[in-house]
This record gives structure tokens, C-alpha cells and sequence, in this order.
């Protein structure tokens, strides 16, 4: 899952992360670690604190990777256990479509960044532009055709439209906002990217919850419908947003 839909990004992410030239940076959302190792390669001089509400994640992610320059701790992103203004920049990437209070988890990102400090978030565009978890989604639908699924828009691709991303931080008190819409592209291998959609994620819960006896018939119909782009370019797109906090908290 993360190599599908995570991985293209985060060397963007980290490279953007790099220009800023962030002393100290705090990951929320961290996940397993994809941009948390990006970062590290690309800004030698950083310290991350890279943070996860998942145990679990958090766990994989140790161990994957371990560095004196990176520290790992569970942590709520809409209650951080941090003192204020001690970061230079704040990252999440894929993470803040799933936070219940978007502009708290923003106002506590500023909180914890110094003056003139950094946010930067990555979040998807709309599905329709997401070819491959939409054909998933489409493709486990039609084995329910009493039920239409609307995970997708749901979860990871519910949090997509530029003004609303604008109006939460400004609502939090950042400034100078930027909402850039990345095209990228990635070549999948249809059976690798079922498996990782159905298995790798929240999904397998949503199939489980309609038939618990369906996730492999599921990952089956979604592969089928992933063949058309073996061994193409599938488009995906995000946005990335830049925010400051230009005072002190």
C-alpha cells in the first residue's frame, strides 16, 4: 500500500522539506516510516520526531529504520505532547483527511512551531483523479451492488477541495498559504497493487464488515480490474500545502 499510493510522494515531500532547511522537524501521521526515511536522506541536517497515533505503525516503522537523528513517540496529532514554538517545520503527509478535528490538529501544528515556522501537508485530490483506488473501489462495489461502497470517499479521499483545506488554516492562524496540485504517475503491477489496496489497508475491514468470507474474491475482481494498467503510467494527484506561522502562539 505504501509503495502504490505513499512512496511517489514522499520524495517530493522530503525535497520541499529540504529547501526549507529545518533544523527540527515533527512528523504527525508518520505511518510506517515512508516519509519520515525520505526526510532523513534528503535534509542530513535534520532532527525528526516522527509521531503516530498507531502503535503499531510506529513499531514497523522502528524498525525500518533507526538513526540517532530520529526519534519515535506516540502521539495524538489534535493533542501534542510537545512544548510550544520548538519546531521548524511540521509534516504530514496523508494523514490530515483522517484527523475528526482538522483546524485543531492544525491550531496544535502551530502551536508547536517556532516563528516563521512550516506546515506542510499532503492530501489527496479528488478520486475521480485517482484512477487505481477508484477502479478498486469501483471493482469491490460491484460484488455488492446492494450497497455501493464509498470508502474511498470516506477516508483517504474525503478531505480534497483546496478552499476548505485554505479555510482550516487560516482558522487555525497561519498565513501565507499555498495549495499546489501535484500530477504524478506510477507504474503498478496489477496483482502487487490488489493485494495491497484489498489486504494493506482499511479497506479489508469495510469488505469484512459486509462479508467476511468476500476479501479474497475482492482482491480477485480488483486485480481484474487493475490490468489494464500493467506496465503504464497511472495518474495520481495530491495536493501539497505550504503554510507559516509568522507570530509566536
Amino acid at each position: 500500500m505504501g509503495a502504490l499510493l505513499f512512496e511517489p510522494y514522499a520524495k517530493l515531500v522530503a525535497e520541499r522539506c529540504a529547501l526549507l532547511q529545518p533544523d527540527r522537524i515533527l512528523e504527525t501521521a508518520a505511518g510506517t516510516g515512508i516519509v519520515t526515511r525520505a526526510v532523513l536522506r534528503a535534509a542530513p541536517q535534520a532532527q525528526v520526531v516522527a509521531t503516530d497515533i498507531n502503535p503499531a505503525m510506529l513499531d514497523f516503522a522502528t524498525h525500518a529504520l533507526r538513526s540517532e537523528r530520529v526519534s519515535y513517540q506516540r502521539a495524538d496529532a489534535q493533542n501534542l505532547p510537545f512544548s510550544d514554538s520548538i519546531f521548524d517545520l511540521v509534516l504530514c503527509q496523508f494523514g490530515v483527511m483522517f484527523f475528526p478535528d482538522k483546524i485543531r490538529a492544525n491550531q496544535e501544528a502551530r502551536r508547536v512551531l517556532r516563528p516563521n515556522g512550516h506546515y506542510l501537508l499532503v492530501t489527496f485530490d479528488h478520486l475521480g483523479l485517482n484512477p487505481i483506488p477508484k477502479a478498486a473501489q469501483d471493482a469491490v462495489s460491484a460484488l455488492f451492488a446492494q450497497e455501493p461502497f464509498d470508502y474511498m470517499e470516506r477516508g483517504p479521499f474525503s478531505y480534497t477541495d483546496p478552499a476548505q483545506i485554505k479555510h482550516d488554516l487560516l482558522a487555525a492562524g497561519f498565513t501565507d498559504i499555498d495549495i499546489d496540485t501535484i500530477k504524478l504517475s506510477i507504474c503498478i503491477n496489477s496483482y502487487d497493487a490488489a493485494q495491497g489496496l484489498v489486504f494493506g489497508s482499511p479497506f479489508r475491514a469495510e469488505i469484512e464488515r459486509r462479508d467476511p468470507s468476500a476479501v479474497d474474491r475482492a482482491a480477485e475482481a480488483v486485480a481484474q480490474a487493475l490490468v489494464r494498467w500493467d506496465g503504464k503510467d497511472a495518474p495520481m494527484s495530491a495536493h501539497l500545502i505550504t503554510a507559516r506561522s509568522s507570530v509566536a502562539t
